[in-house]
């Protein structure tokens, strides 16, 4: 096929770069790592000052957030990934607070500009459309309004379809490389994380859509649904836990309301296997996250289930899943959006799911948040937690009586203490509260 774009080398695409403007990246494993070290370079000439980074969690190296990069480059980031927590918590790199769904607006509302796009691309097609693949999230929005889009055009990019899908018109600079796209690393899932998902999977029912994060205890929930029937996937992100699902015709969105039949996602995370999953597959759309993140979407299918993460829980329900104390671990990302839709859903079910304690023995479960912590789900939001130790709906609950429930979930060798602050807290008669 005949090329519908020319060419030109990183080092020279990145030259449109200014001292001052906002760039944003495509995200998680769709990072054009070419373009950073191009941008990079510059910046080690001498050659830019105060060039705004913003994406979401992304995959691979970030050296922009280095402290030699101070002045030079001012990460800005909408979530906290591992690649940049240590230069967020010692302050050479910050995180805008923002919910996941909202990340575009910031873009198509002007809070923020974007005067550059940086993004991975597959190669076009004979119609002269190319994909964004794995990474549609709100770098859309970027391209959209971007004054300057470079695209790297990358084989390794799956040709996903939905909001995926661009044309060729609305890019300014191609780039070619062929590295593979960065592929996530899971861990089996232990005994903990395996209890969660029991847990979780006993409030999943037949015709569900589910949403859920990455990691060791999504996975471990997803392992337990092979006897479900007609689920259904309404997620930001999945990863390889869903395949064989789908290969078993579990997950086939037959009891969908909205986009019946298909998985919609905004970006993904996961081995090759994944990305191989999405390439030109009709049944995935990779969409906007401003409509993947919608509440007011996510509630127009049936019995959604949102499963989400957390690292501290207190006596109240006031859930933390961003920070620890002052100290910015993640973001507050789709928490919130998807909380929300699964209570608002017919039959939906919004679940809080983590172990009961750290990897050091210290409960996640507190009489009151560490000092810092923000609140990601207010006590307001929460409905059900799942620990690996039970699961309690504490929706309708007074506080004393969801403080007698979170306590029944909590680890048997903390529920004496957490005890004694709820006795503390709210008086003698809470010891006479109904579980």
């Amino acid at each position: 096929m005949t090329k519908t774009y020319k060419a030109v080398s990183a080092d020279e695409a990145v030259k449109v770069v200014k001292s001052g403007d906002h760039v944003h990246l495509s995200s998680v494993a769709s990072v054009p790592q070419t373009l950073i070290k191009a941008l990079c370079a510059r910046g080690d000439a001498g050659e830019l000052r105060g060039v705004h980074i913003h994406h979401l969690h992304t995959e691979g190296p970030a050296p922009y957030t280095e402290a030699r990069y101070e002045g030079i480059f001012q990460h800005d980031a909408f979530f906290v990934g591992g690649n940049v927590r240590k230069a967020v918590q010692s302050g050479y790199a910050d995180y805008i607070p923002v919910f996941l769904s909202e990340t575009q607006k910031l873009y198509r509302c002007g809070a923020l500009p974007c005067d550059v796009a940086m993004i991975q691309v597959c190669p076009p097609d004979k119609h002269g459309f190319v994909s964004l693949g794995t990474s549609v999230d709100a770098t859309l929005a970027a391209i959209e309004t971007a004054k300057k889009v470079i695209a790297v055009v990358n084989p390794h990019v799956p040709r996903a379809w939905g909001d995926a899908m661009i044309p060729v018109s609305m890019i300014d600079l191609f780039v070619e490389d062929n590295t593979p796209l960065e592929p996530a690393h899971f861990t089996e899932p232990d005994a903990v994380e395996t209890a969660i998902g029991v847990n979780c999977a006993a409030l999943v029912e037949d015709g569900a859509t589910l949403q859920m994060g990455i990691g060791a205890s999504p996975n471990a929930v997803l392992a337990q649904l092979g006897g479900h029937k007609n689920l259904g996937i309404h997620t930001e992100m999945f990863a390889d836990g869903v395949l064989t699902l789908v290969e078993k015709g579990v997950i086939n969105g037959a009891s969908k309301a909205i986009d019946r039949g298909k998985m919609v996602s905004t970006f993904l995370m996961g081995s090759q296997l994944c990305y191989d999953f999405i390439d030109d597959n009709p049944m995935v759309l990779m969409q906007d996250v401003g409509y993947t993140n919608d509440p007011f979407v996510i509630a127009k299918n049936p019995k959604v289930t949102a499963i989400n993460s957390a690292l501290q829980v207190d006596l109240t329900g006031q859930v933390c899943a961003d920070s620890l104390g002052v100290k910015f671990y993640s973001g507050v990302g789709g928490q919130i959006d998807f909380i929300y839709g699964a209570s608002l859903s017919q039959g939906g079910k919004a679940i809080i799911a983590m172990p009961s304690v750290t990897n050091k023995g210290v409960s996640k479960i507190a009489p009151t948040l560490a000092s810092g912590a923000g609140v990601v789900t207010t006590r307001n939001h929460i409905h059900w937690l799942v620990t690996e130790h039970g699961a309690v709906n504490l929706y309708g609950k007074s506080l004393q009586e969801r403080a007698k429930l979170i306590i029944g979930v909590a680890h048997p060798d903390h529920r004496e203490e957490l005890d004694k602050a709820a006795f503390e807290r709210f008086g003698p008669h809470f010891h006479y509260v109904k579980q």
